[in-house]
């Protein structure tokens, strides 16, 4: 399969990287942690990982069955750097559940008719219906980070977004609607090495586009946009958990975890929710971790 910018991971992994994020990755095992700030220094076992997983798995059928009975209205937010996990995450709270009343949103960029409308529009006609539960596979903070950080907005729009979004998520919550937003925090050799792996896997190069190879050199200017954003969007109302995604097991269950724990359902085995790791799950405190 040929791609417009084949080859242009490993040039850039091979002339551009800092050394000190490819000596790690060089050095690393498979399941080797390359984050030296992340508390685990291997990936969760797979057996341990497997024994949690279907707990959860029959949590999350629990939930869809009681959000249907009862009409509830769930929207589920997952944004992050590129290759943090979100598809994949999205990927295991959908595995048994019931396509149809747990749809994936992900937008493509905007046409020339939704840029013209309120930012906010093309997002709210995606927002789950009674007996619904929504996963946002990106959502309406693309405004606070990625069209920032490549000038795909003008800072007046962004500004905007910062004054409205509050008040919209809000008005979500009053009208009933369960918003959760879970922002996946991802290591620079660690999303290096995710995307090197995509690039020679024919199967994921459809996961790669241009702006992920030329985010790569964005760093600092995404991780200032995702500081500000997560100061500025954070509320009581609708709060921001950050899931550390370098090990995607523990991450993938952090996140369901966290789901499950923060909203009611019948028969809810409170004994099979675990309290997450705060040094995996937390607040916007734990970006800085």
């Amino acid at each position: 399969m040929s791609l417009p910018f084949d080859g242009a991971i490993s040039q850039f992994y091979n002339k551009q990287a800092p050394k000190d994020i490819r000596d790690r990755i060089a050095a690393a095992d498979k399941n080797d942690i390359l984050d030296p700030s992340f508390p685990f220094r291997e990936r969760l076992p797979r057996k341990d990982y497997e024994k949690n997983y279907k707990i959860l798995q029959v949590e999350l059928v629990k939930l869809q069955a009681h959000v249907k009975a009862t009409g509830q209205r769930i929207a589920i937010v997952f944004e992050g750097r590129d290759a943090a996990g979100k598809g994949g995450t999205i990927k295991r709270f959908r595995e048994n559940l019931n396509p149809r009343g747990a749809r994936v949103v992900a937008l493509s960029k905007p046409s020339e008719t939704e840029r013209s409308q309120w930012y906010f529009q093309r997002y709210i006609a995606h927002l789950p219906a009674a007996g619904e539960i929504t996963f946002f596979d990106r959502s309406w903070y693309n405004r606070g980070v990625v069209e920032h950080v490549f000038g795909f907005c003008t800072p007046n729009e962004r500004e905007q977004f910062f004054r409205q979004v509050q008040s919209v998520e809000h008005t979500l919550a009053e009208d009933g609607i369960h918003l959760v937003k879970l922002w996946l925090n991802v290591g620079r050799a660690e999303q290096l090495r995710r995307f090197l792996e995509r690039e020679s896997d024919p199967l994921k190069q459809w996961k790669l586009s241009s702006i992920d190879v030329k985010g790569l050199e964005e760093w600092q200017a995404y991780t200032t946009a995702i500081e500000e954003t997560l100061t500025r969007s954070h509320s009581p109302i609708a709060p921001w958990t950050i899931v550390r995604s370098d090990d995607k097991r523990r991450a993938r269950l952090a996140a369901i975890r966290h789901v499950l724990r923060n909203l009611e359902y019948k028969n809810k085995d409170h004994k099979a929710l675990k309290e997450n790791d705060d040094l995996i799950c937390g607040g916007p405190e734990l970006w800085h971790a």
